[in-house]
């Protein structure tokens, strides 16, 4: 495999112990680095190291402190830090079972790919992938990686297993206060009915290939015309008119009926009544007022 693993250790179920190596699932996207430079000059800004009252120093002499009270600190070696003992730094212990409903998406950090050392390996991992996937539950255990333990669940994906990162308790801001101020109503039959008939039009299969980017598109946009123009003047892109939050006041109804007109929302022939009715004889307007009293009753 080209890539290098991030961890290697094994899976420990009661006896059982499978070697194993993880690789990061994913990676960064394509983004847009920026350098701190010097405008009158053009040169990019440096940064030194340094003492206050001894000025720069080498990279050799610095260590790791741990501040315990203001300006004094524990120093210590990285040979010191590795050597802390952690069974989770080579082995993961599945200690907990739960089903995939139970842990909440906020506690999701990140995905690895989870496979296999060696041959002899093989056939425990597939046993545990297999017993994993009937029984449709996730493993749970603690891993020590790159100087901090995690969370970790565990479960099948395809011929291999994915391991994911969990956050702690303590680190998953309460929803309660963030909500407490909604307030708790039911929605109105017929607008509900709308809104799912809008989302029932709107979906399908999950494809990731459908989305991309768009500021950094828009960046790197931005980049081309300025290497292009022979001056260094700014260009500044017209915003949009209006607020981009929407008008406070809305008619929902109204909003969501044009929404399903629009193509790929919904269909369209109630909209083409109206368009009839415009097409209709000038000695019919009389009738215009009677066929609008049912809509006033409707609102």
């Amino acid at each position: 495999m080209a890539a290098r693993a991030y961890w290697q250790g094994q899976i420990r179920l009661a006896l059982v112990s499978i070697p194993v190596e993880i690789y990061s699932a994913t990676k960064s996207g394509a983004q847009i680095a920026f350098h701190q430079v010097h405008e009158p000059s053009g040169q990019r800004i440096k940064y030194e190291k340094v003492v206050p009252g001894v000025g720069p120093v080498d990279l050799d002499e610095i260590v790791k402190g741990f501040e315990y009270e203001k300006g004094h600190y524990v120093l210590l070696e990285q040979d010191e830090i590795d050597a802390v003992k952690l069974e989770s730094k080579k082995t993961l212990e599945l200690t907990q079972f739960v089903d995939a409903h139970e842990i909440d998406v906020l506690y999701y950090e990140k995905p690895y790919f989870v496979v296999p050392a060696d041959d002899l390996a093989e056939e425990a991992f597939v046993v545990l992938r297999e017993a994993l996937r009937r029984s449709r539950k996730v493993g749970l255990g603690q891993l020590a990686m790159r100087g901090r333990e995690y969370v970790v669940s565990l479960k099948p994906c395809g011929r291999g297993m994915v391991l994911e990162t969990l956050r702690y308790a303590d680190e998953v801001n309460k929803a309660q206060g963030y909500f407490r101020d909604i307030p708790d109503m039911e929605p109105d039959a017929e607008l509900l009915g709308l809104a799912e008939s809008l989302i029932e039009k709107k979906s399908g299969k999950f494809d990731p290939q459908a989305f991309h980017d768009r500021y950094v598109d828009a960046l790197k946009g931005l980049i081309e015309r300025k290497k292009k123009q022979k001056s260094n003047r700014k260009i500044i892109e017209e915003k949009d008119g209006g607020d981009p939050r929407g008008s406070n006041v809305v008619d929902l109804m109204a909003a969501l009926k044009k929404s399903l007109e629009k193509p790929g929302g919904g269909t369209a022939s109630p909209a083409k009544k109206p368009a009839a009715a415009k097409k209709a004889p000038t000695k019919k307007a009389a009738a215009k007022p009677a066929a609008k009293a049912p809509a006033k009753k409707r609102a």
